[in-house]
């Protein structure tokens, strides 16, 4: 499962010059960040980077020093800062929500299945798929009073990546309204927080998004599905953009997910989901959510979770794609 790339866009006209534009490589991805500032000389860079430093240090699995990989090599004494605890109590309020399909401990059984960084295990069998089950699900995970993470099984493996991303947009959105940033665009890894007005001078003064087809190629053209304007608002995109099968038979478009409470790999005809929030860590972990859960299920999660908007895109037999939309969703669609 990968972010989806979008597009920063905006109406035809001149830039306010006190727009700045930040952009570099950090958690394994690329940011854009843009923000109104007092004059050219201003810069916020350094403490953009403090964000991710404090990230990493605190999340990061391929940080070796980092707080989670401790914990995840068996370590119980790690007292764990207000940036880990913040991630690991939405995580676990999302994991209930969605009755488990959210699940940052799944990672073994993707691997393991070869849909992860690391090498399959040849014949997966049921047996085998039992033994990762019993150091899988994020209810074997708890948070003592101190602050120590404790879990039931030491192999089980603790991955905020689903969620880490979004939430360091967030960190840097009140870096930035702690300095008195009124207008800004924080995109990381194709995730976005956006406050205030884009520099533009025209009527559409919100900020403009444009989502990636799930069905272009990789060399093609990038082929856009949908804008929308967002102001104060969230988004996250997750999906399999070229990572769908077609199956020989049928013709079906699907993608292959890992269902964390089975352990097997299932066939969704689900190819995208974009989630809109206040804030980017709520989009990001119920985009992964949604991705995961079956498409009634998801619906019906979407009709009782009003703090979240949603578009969700899938394939039918033939290829066509099928769009479903929160009523909040499409109220932020733009021709």
């Amino acid at each position: 499962m990968i972010t989806t790339t979008v597009l920063l866009s905006g109406c035809d006209s001149k830039e306010d010059v006190n727009f700045k534009v930040e952009q570099g490589y950090a958690l394994g991805t690329t940011y854009s960040i843009k923000y109104e500032v007092s004059g050219d000389t201003v810069s916020l860079k350094k403490d953009i980077e403090a964000v991710f430093e404090v990230v990493n240090k605190s999340m990061s699995t391929y940080l070796p020093t980092s707080d989670i990989s401790a914990i995840n090599r068996g370590d119980s004494t790690v007292v764990v800062d207000e940036y880990f605890r913040e991630v690991y109590l939405k995580a676990k309020d999302v994991w209930r929500k969605t009755d488990g399909f959210f699940d940052p401990t799944v990672g073994a059984l993707i691997n393991a299945w070869g849909f992860g960084p690391e090498s399959a295990i040849k014949d997966m069998d049921e047996e085998e798929v039992d033994s990762l089950l019993e150091f899988t699900g994020f209810n074997k995970v708890f948070m003592s009073d101190d602050y120590r993470i404790i879990k039931e099984n030491k192999n089980t493996f603790i991955d905020f990546n689903a969620l880490a991303k979004g939430y360091t947009i967030d960190l840097i959105g009140r870096m930035f309204d702690e300095k008195g940033v009124e207008n800004y665009l924080i995109e990381l890894g194709g995730e976005i927080l956006t406050k205030g007005n884009s520099p533009r001078t025209n009527k559409v003064k919100n900020w403009v998004v444009a989502i990636d087809s799930p069905l272009q190629e990789e060399k093609e053209q990038r082929v856009l599905i949908a804008k929308i304007q967002l102001k104060d608002k969230a988004m996250a995109t997750s999906g399999n953009y070229r990572k769908f099968r077609v199956d020989e038979e049928t013709g079906e478009h699907y993608v292959h997910i890992i269902n964390p409470l089975t352990g097997y790999p299932q066939k969704s005809n689900v190819l995208s989901v974009s989630v809109v929030a206040d804030i980017c860590m709520v989009a990001d972990a119920y985009a992964t959510a949604l991705m995961v859960m079956p498409l009634d299920a998801a619906k019906k999660l979407l009709k009782n979770t009003p703090e979240i908007e949603a578009y969700i895109i899938s394939a039918d037999k033939d290829g066509d794609l099928i769009e479903y939309r929160t009523k909040g969703f499409q109220e932020l669609l733009i021709d």
